[in-house]
């Protein structure tokens, strides 16, 4: 197996006038190719600013992220969108899909990072079809259900063929059977890349190979 994720005592803190919050505190952890490593904690533990900072999203106070051993951080911000669009897919509890874009082009939206929308359509209509979403693609995502919003938002994340999936609460927003069809997903893709997910709900770690759980911005 090869390493794709490693964070090396990571820290994250944001100023106050109080004083700065420490959000992640020397958070050390690896994943490697095939593996699904779920992260769980209570909200306000430190979670989704782990996830950011791991995918090249939020600059670390100190610490070190390497993917597929390149630091994102030490690349220039347009080297770095260009790199994070190659190498991780993110999918996320609130979606994030762009609302005046119809399903299609929401899936198309990570291919305008490396100038390659119209080489990346018929992948993205592939994807379209795998989700179940062929006879949407010219629906808003207004128009959509949860269930297929999220759905929209998977094959989005899987358009440029990534190394590394990072999810956030990816079920938290789905019925139980949207859920595992989210999860199974991320299980499929870890058995050739590899999946970070952070959740607090027990369903998406017990499809993780290794479970961790994180308490004010330590991993226990």
């Amino acid at each position: 197996m090869s390493t794709l994720l490693k964070i090396e005592n990571l820290c994250k803190s944001y100023p106050r006038p109080e004083g700065s919050i420490q959000a992640v505190h020397e958070v050390s952890l690896t994943v490697e190719r095939g593996e699904f490593v779920a992260v769980q904690g209570p909200s306000g533990c430190g979670k989704t600013t782990l996830l950011l900072a791991a995918g090249a999203l939020l600059q670390p106070s100190r610490g070190r992220v390497l993917v597929n051993d390149v630091d994102p951080y030490s690349l220039s911000p347009g080297q770095r969108a260009r790199f994070r669009a190659v190498n991780v897919g993110f999918v996320f509890q609130q979606f994030h899909l762009v609302p005046y874009l119809d399903v299609l082009d929401n899936i198309l939206a990570p291919a305008l990072a490396l100038g390659a929308k119209d080489g990346r359509r018929t992948r993205a209509l592939e994807l379209a079809a795998q989700f179940g979403l062929s006879d949407r693609l010219r629906h808003v995502p207004s128009g959509l259900s949860t269930g297929e919003r999220q759905r929209v938002a998977l094959a989005r994340a899987l358009l440029n063929q990534p190394s590394l999936l990072l999810a956030d609460e990816p079920t938290g927003n789905l019925d139980k059977q949207n859920g595992q069809v989210v999860l199974r997903c991320l299980t499929e893709f870890a058995r050739t890349g590899a999946v970070l997910c952070v959740t607090h709900e027990p369903q998406a770690a017990d499809h993780a190979d290794r479970v961790l759980n994180m308490i004010g911005g330590k991993l226990q």
